[in-house]
């Protein structure tokens, strides 16, 4: 009780329904620590391009697969072992194996249902069919497809399938086809269908859940729960049923699965295509669930469905997600996995083979690249088009960098940075180019920033992002930076696009046109630019205020607070200090952390003293030698809260 009283006190948790869903899953915590430790996360934990999530568990271990769509390697597995930090580990079927599979935008690969049966893993995924893969381990090798044999009795095998695996072992397919067809039919140990297949069709019939898709199931106290979705745009739902059966008379329509949005600042409130609910060992209930992010006059839908981890309450036999919220949520009861954040990440191309965080838009760009033609750089060689390298962008705040070799003699030589929406409609790229002489090149829509590129053939990319504005810079040694004019609006991009962005979100990385270009790194969230303050991840005790020199991070409790900024790469060449922009009435220290508040590094103590309303300090400190991506944490001392405000932080070389 002790730690629900402190919930309140603090208004740390304001939807009615989230102090409940805690105490499922909680012992008494001392709430002090709240404000010191990483205890929380906030949602999304994957964010991004995220869509149709499936969960496993085995063991101690949690992996997540869903849509790929036309993004290809096609069905990354992740991996966890708590739930809220996630990392890519395998990719289940590269395109040079998937000759069959529609490469347009919208088509690929659907579903991705990863499951374990009969002593091995699986994943059943559409593609003109229903297939699977087979593997011993998650992180593969995987299997070559196999295709599922359907009957006149199955019907169509359709599509956003998973697989359910009841208490005696024996797996069943959840068959989605249109908006009418929901059927259910055993899998045999070959991973083919047997058995009767079990005619549901009765759900949907009325269409009361729009397309019913989605389907997943769980078991708990002798019921079977059959969860719906609604379709892209959101709904969630759940039926309950005492034995496995067609007869709807077994079964009962329980309605919406989530509580109702309280929170008035929730962007992702209409979550949906959720994992199947599953219980920890400390009897705690759990899922995962995709949605849109979008707030009045401000729309996200562009990165894509994002995926968030809810808690679940059960009032007797009956279950409830916990409603979406911007407030921190407790951390599931699990070992700390110590992965980063998900992130984009750093890649400096030493290795052989490709980092597994990137992917491609087209069969023939993931042929069109080498780690090898030039040690420590990758090269992507164009044909006749554009070719790229990207991966799925997770923030609203960052710096991309590049260092881009092209000696650009002809108006169809590029190569840079790229921005790109799901079927490549909507494009932002800083390139080095030609135009009546070599020019450094910025351009979004109609919008285009052009200068004179006075850096020669090896040119140092950058692009700042913060929020929907875009701002380009060029350099000749990754020091000195030119801006290229006025920062250009992303805000078409970022928008819900048409027929929901062909169902994925937006990609950053690299491209090349009109000849083959060499790229010597690319950083995501460069730490010796600038990092707002309000582009955190993850957070507790802490707010964003608006202060007479903008909007700045706060404590918001006399105990303290802290804020984490996800994947700061501070290089292969440690910086010497860290600067940090803050206004204080009072005195006291800022605690600077990487990683995490107890197991992680901590960088510096930084004093600050009091200032003037709407005066601001840099302030810096020397590091110990750091380097590589990592997670940032700001940390307030106690006292006084809303009296010290953090604007930004950068790290600083010698």
């Amino acid at each position: 009780m002790r730690y629900l009283y402190a919930v309140f006190f603090c208004m740390i948790f304001q939807v009615i329904c989230v102090p409940k869903l805690l105490a499922q899953h909680n012992a008494a915590i001392d709430s002090s620590s709240f404000y010191t430790t990483v205890k929380t996360y906030v949602n999304p934990v994957l964010p991004g391009d995220h869509p149709d999530p499936t969960l496993l568990k085995v063991g101690n271990d949690f992996y997540y697969c869903g849509s790929t769509f036309h993004f290809n390697p096609y069905l990354p597995i992740y991996h966890s072992t708590d739930l809220v930090h996630w990392e890519v580990i395998a990719r289940v079927l590269p395109a040079a194996k998937a000759g069959w599979v529609n490469d347009r935008p919208s088509g690929g690969i659907w579903q991705g249902a990863i499951t374990y049966f009969y002593g091995s893993y699986w994943i059943y995924f559409s593609a003109g069919g229903q297939w699977f893969c087979k593997a011993d381990s998650p992180a593969g090798p995987w299997s070559a497809p196999v295709q599922v044999k359907s009957n006149p009795q199955t019907g169509n095998l359709g599509y956003d399938n998973s697989i359910f695996v009841d208490d005696d072992g024996k797996p069943y397919m959840l068959i989605k086809d249109g908006q009418k067809v929901n059927r259910i039919q055993a899998l045999g140990k070959d991973g083919q269908l047997t058995d009767t297949v079990i005619n549901i069709d009765w759900v949907n019939a009325k269409l009361q859940y729009s397309w019913a898709e989605g389907p997943v199931m769980s078991k708990r106290n002798g019921y079977y729960y059959y969860f719906p979705a609604g379709d892209v745009s959101g709904g969630q739902y759940v039926l309950r049923g005492t034995a496995l059966t067609a007869d709807s008379t077994k079964w009962e329509r329980l309605g919406e699965f989530f509580k109702p949005v309280t929170d008035p600042k929730a962007g992702f409130r209409r979550p949906n295509h959720i994992a199947a609910p599953f219980q920890l060992a400390d009897g705690s209930w759990w899922t995962i669930g995709q949605s849109y992010e979008k707030y009045t006059g401000d729309d996200w839908s562009g990165m894509g469905r994002q995926t968030s981890l809810f808690p679940v309450l059960w009032e007797g036999d009956r279950p409830w997600g916990m409603a979406p919220t911007t407030q921190p949520i407790v951390n599931p009861q699990l070992p700390k996995s110590h992965i980063p954040w998900r992130s984009v990440k750093t890649d400096y191309f030493n290795k052989d083979t490709l980092g597994p965080w990137w992917h491609f838009l087209t069969k023939k760009a993931s042929a069109r690249y080498s780690l090898t033609a030039r040690k420590g750089w990758v090269r992507l060689t164009p044909d006749t088009a554009r070719t790229h390298l990207v991966q799925k962008e997770t923030d609203h705040f960052y710096t991309a960098v590049t260092k881009v070799s092209l000696n650009a003699l002809e108006p169809a030589s590029k190569a840079g940075l790229y921005l790109t929406n799901g079927n490549q409609k909507v494009i932002a790229r800083l390139y080095s180019g030609y135009d009546n002489g070599k020019k450094i090149v910025f351009s979004l829509d109609t919008a285009t920033r052009s200068v004179a590129n006075l850096a020669g053939d090896v040119v140092w990319l950058k692009l700042q992002r913060e929020q929907h504005l875009l701002t380009a810079f060029y350099s000749a040694d990754g020091k000195k930076w030119t801006q290229l004019g006025q920062p250009i609006s992303a805000a078409g991009l970022d928008k819900v696009q048409p027929n929901y962005n062909s169902w994925v979100g937006t990609s950053v990385g690299l491209f090349a046109e009109g000849k083959p270009a060499d790229f010597d790194f690319f950083i995501c969230k460069d730490g010796l630019s600038t990092q707002p303050a309000l582009g955190y991840s993850n957070y507790f005790g802490v707010s964003i205020a608006d202060t007479k020199g903008g909007e700045a991070v706060t404590n918001t409790s006399a105990l303290g607070g802290w804020f984490m900024i996800s994947g700061v790469e501070l290089g292969e060449v440690s910086p010497s200090a860290i600067a940090l922009t803050v206004n204080s009435a009072t005195k006291g220290y800022l605690e600077v952390w990487l990683d995490d508040l107890q197991s992680g590094k901590l960088l510096c103590k930084l004093p600050f003293t009091p200032t003037a309303p709407g005066k601001w300090s840099v302030l810096t400190k020397a590091i110990p030698k750091v380097g590589g991506q990592h997670d940032l944490l700001i940390k307030f001392p106690a006292g006084t809260p809303k009296a010290t405000f953090v604007k930004s932080i950068r790290f600083l070389t010698k």
